[in-house]
Formats: structure tokens, C-alpha cells, sequence
């Protein structure tokens, strides 16, 4: 059933947007929060030898396999320990040198106690995320991160919504600026990431290119017979004529036709080759090399280092890797 609005939408979009706008409200509210207690949670997990363990029950242990996951991901190895599993031997998981990271909304969450009171015998840094600074939780932490005082977008104002969405970006937070702190890059994202769509926009040049004896190349001097047998035989549609070791020109299928009226047999390769190729590093991103190929419309690239020919990629190889 839905009712009418006064811009004359549906009680359901209309209400589905005053949850989105309350959140994104208690996000900014949440963002003007952050300040000393978030540098110093930053500083504890930063200056963890170990791992961070992130915990919390409920819904809020939703949240915390997310955190651990992001954190895992860019970089701050991280995993998830359940609380009631913690009370029943998985307190062993979490030792000296770690950090914990503990959700509880109310921040009296019965489930926790045990992983607080682990943490506090054994010295290991505890950051609580709650909403209340005078919970137990709070209280026990060496860092609390306190959520600003916002409602839940239920309209009871019980089901948790708004706070596991601060929970949630306040992980994020964390887990990003440890990021920017450690100085993580786009190859130790690749490291991490290495299948599905992520690991396929991380493939550089050099994952892909054909490499070694696989490479055409013939020096300027080679007759249109030999380049020809060449390109043949790595049937990649071109050969790169190479002097001193130096890539200084390329043979495709297109300088072919542009000379087969010109005697094409009796010619070397310099004279037939396209000079000074558009030519890619090995460290290029692979969806990088694709976009030159297509602005360029051309089915090869040649990979270089320093001048010299180390491989060749190919339009339908990055097709197939899914490069897009």
C-alpha cells in the first residue's frame, strides 16, 4: 500500500529517501567528529606487530567481518574473531602484539566482556566503537571512538541502521588512513587482489605482453622475405625492427599493403617499417595500454624498457584477460 506525497512520489521512495538523507546526515555529523581519539586509534593500530582482531555481536558483527576485510585488504592484516566463540577457546587467536577493535552500539554488549577483559590482562590495545562515552566499553578502552548522537533511520528507532552505517564508514576511515599512513600502493593492492574484476583493472604490461622468443623482431637491413617469415611465425601481425638493441621502428599488416606495389619482396625492413612506434612501459596498468590501442586504433603495442623491445601486447590478449 502507498500513499501520496506532496511532490507526488510513493510513500516508499519517500520514505526510503529519509533514511538515505538521515544517514548521510549523521555520516557528515560523524565526519565533523573525528579528531585526537581518531589519530590515536590510528597510532595504536598502525603500531601493532601483530594483527588487528575486530569483533562485535549481532549486527554489529556484520561490521566487523567488513572492517577486517577492508583492513586485510589494503594492507593492515586483520581478521574477525566472533565474541561468543572467543569465550570458548578463540581467545587463543588474539595475542601480544595485536590490536582489538571492538563494536558494540550500546557499549554493554555481555558478549564482549570476555575480549575486553583478554585485552586488558594481556596489555593489548583496545579500541572500542560505541555511542555512549560512559559505557563499559568506553571506559575499558585504551582508545574510544564515540559515535555522534544520531538517531536510527527505523522510525521505532530500535532496528540498527544509522549506527551500523557510522560503524561502518568510521571502519572504512580506518582502514584508509592506515592505508595512506603505510604508504600502500596500487602493486600491493594488485598483491591482495589478484582475481575478479579488481585484479584484471590491476594487470600492468608486463602480465600480459608476449615475452621472449616470442617477440618478432628483424634488424633493418633483414629483407621484406625474412620479416615476412617472421611475422609468420609469431603470428602477432607485426615485427619491430631493432638497431643497437633499440626498438626504431615496427612492421605491421597496414605498411604491408602501403607497399606491396612497390616491389615489397625487394625492399629491407627499414624502408617499409612505420619509424618511432607508440610504445608502452612494462609497469603500464594493461586498461591503460587498451585505451591507447583504441585512440590509436591499432592491435599492437610494443613493451619497452629503456629503449629496448622486451614484449608485445595484443588487443585480444587484454580482451581475454578481461581488461576493459
Amino acid at each position: 500500500m502507498t500513499i501520496d506525497v506532496p511532490d507526488g512520489t510513493s510513500a516508499d521512495i519517500a520514505f526510503g529517501r529519509r533514511v538515505l538523507k538521515a544517514e548521510a546526515a549523521a555520516l557528515e555529523a560523524l565526519s565533523e567528529s573525528l579528531g585526537d581519539d581518531f589519530v590515536a586509534a590510528i597510532k595504536a593500530l598502525a603500531g601493532a606487530t601483530g594483527r588487528v582482531v575486530v569483533s562485535g555481536m549481532g549486527k554489529s558483527g556484520h561490521i566487523a567481518r567488513k572492517i577486517a576485510a577492508t583492513m586485510a585488504s589494503t594492507g593492515t592484516p586483520a581478521f574477525f574473531v566472533h565474541p561468543g566463540e572467543a569465550s570458548h577457546g578463540d581467545l587463543g587467536m588474539i595475542m601480544p602484539g595485536d590490536a582489538v577493535v571492538a563494536l558494540s552500539n550500546s557499549g554493554e554488549t555481555p558478549e564482549l566482556g570476555d575480549i575486553v577483559a583478554y585485552a586488558r590482562r594481556f596489555e593489548i590495545p583496545l579500541i572500542g566503537i560505541t555511542s555512549r562515552a560512559n559505557s563499559t566499553l568506553a571506559l575499558a578502552s585504551d582508545v574510544a571512538l564515540i559515535l555522534p548522537p544520531v538517531p536510527e533511520a527505523c522510525p521505532m528507532g530500535l532496528a540498527p541502521t544509522t549506527s551500523t552505517t557510522l560503524m561502518l564508514a568510521l571502519g572504512d576511515a580506518l582502514a584508509v588512513a592506515l592505508l595512506e599512513r603505510k604508504g600502500f600502493t596500487a602493486a600491493d593492492f594488485k598483491v591482495f587482489h589478484p582475481g575478479g574484476k579488481l585484479g584484471q583493472r590491476l594487470l600492468k604490461a608486463a602480465d600480459l605482453m608476449h615475452g621472449g622468443d616470442s617477440v618478432p623482431l628483424v634488424a633493418p637491413d633483414s629483407g621484406m622475405t625474412e620479416a615476412l617469415l617472421v611475422m609468420t611465425q609469431k603470428r602477432l601481425g607485426c615485427a619491430g625492427v631493432v638497431e643497437n638493441n633499440r626498438l626504431i621502428g615496427i612492421i605491421t599488416d597496414g605498411d604491408l599493403r602501403r607497399h606491396i606495389q612497390d616491389d615489397l619482396l625487394s625492399q629491407h625492413a627499414r624502408a617499409v617499417m612505420t619509424a618511432n612506434p607508440k610504445t608502452v612501459p612494462p609497469s603500464m596498468l594493461a586498461a591503460e595500454a587498451l585505451r591507447i590501442m583504441n585512440a590509436k586504433a591499432i592491435t599492437t603495442l610494443f613493451v619497452v624498457d629503456d629503449g629496448r623491445p622486451v614484449g608485445v601486447l595484443h588487443v585480444h590478449d587484454l580482451l581475454r584477460s578481461g581488461v576493459a
